[in-house]
């Protein structure tokens, strides 16, 4: 693999990667967007890898392969692992051990608001990147057609990424930014919130097989049972873009003292 030119650096350097995969609509749309940001290099799934969350491959091979699908111009490889694998091999294989000034996620093609944060597989390789110190944005709009029309998003995903390169984010901090989709209603603009008290009713739909061996679907729906102002559910519903600071320190630290002090005796 050739290596990063200084004229390639010289401008922040802006590692770009995704969870729908390299062909994806999402991912082309935020290569443009970040090529008027800074130089770019993208290191994405070959696949789809939808829902993977933060997982890593163990026990299989990992393939990586240049590609020109961005055009020569853009160094660009596909990675037959997970987006959090991308994030990985990107920072130790093709950057050599230097960290990006920024990694950006997506465009994921559907919302990862609320309690989808954890299995995104977009949102993973932005956490991934703040474990390893870098500023970090996944990036989601609330259309979940592959044709997805991106271009009301692109002034204020521009703006996003420019802030953070610019000021930089909290240790251990990356940012969930989910767009509403394309309406005849113009954004209202951006709105940082907290992460809304939802879920998803699963529903498992049993179905039989060319062999007539039963499997099971997974359908379901989202509920959300959190109707306050400051929650990236109420920003979308109000067409405002909602920014989540997200940290991967899952400690919950209010619950240690009351803990401590009910079951001190009985562990000690």
């Amino acid at each position: 693999m050739g290596k990063i030119s200084k004229e390639t650096v010289a401008r922040p350097l802006i590692l770009v990667t995704n969870d729908d995969g390299i062909s994806a609509h999402g991912i082309r749309f935020l290569v443009d967007v970040m090529q008027e940001l800074g130089a770019i290099v993208v290191v994405a799934p070959n696949s789809p890898q939808s829902g993977m969350g933060h997982a890593i491959t163990i026990g299989n091979t990992l393939r990586l392969d240049e590609t020109d699908i961005f055009g020569s111009k853009v160094r660009a490889f596909e990675c037959s692992g997970t987006p959090v694998d991308c994030v990985k091999l990107a920072k130790c294989i093709v950057l050599e051990g230097k960290k990006p000034d920024l990694v950006v996620s997506g465009v994921n093609h559907g919302s990862n608001s609320s309690i989808s944060v954890l299995y995104s597989g977009t949102m993973s390789a932005a956490i991934e990147a703040a474990i390893e110190g870098i500023p970090s944005i996944g990036f989601s709009l609330c259309d979940y057609s592959p044709n997805a029309d991106f271009s009301h998003a692109k002034e204020h995903i521009k703006q996003l990424a420019f802030q953070v390169l610019k000021s930089g984010l909290p240790a251990g901090v990356t940012l969930n930014v989910n767009i509403p989709a394309k309406s005849k209603t113009k954004i209202r603009g951006i709105k940082i919130c907290r992460q809304a008290k939802a879920k998803w009713q699963e529903l498992f739909e049993e179905r039989k097989d060319p062999h007539g061996r039963r499997y099971f679907w997974m359908k379901g729906s989202f509920i959300n049972q959190d109707k306050v102002e400051d929650t990236d559910e109420w920003a979308l519903q109000n067409n405002y873009i909602a920014v989540v600071p997200v940290m991967f320190d899952l400690t919950a630290y209010y619950a240690i003292p009351t803990i401590s002090a009910e079951w001190e005796m009985k562990l000690s």
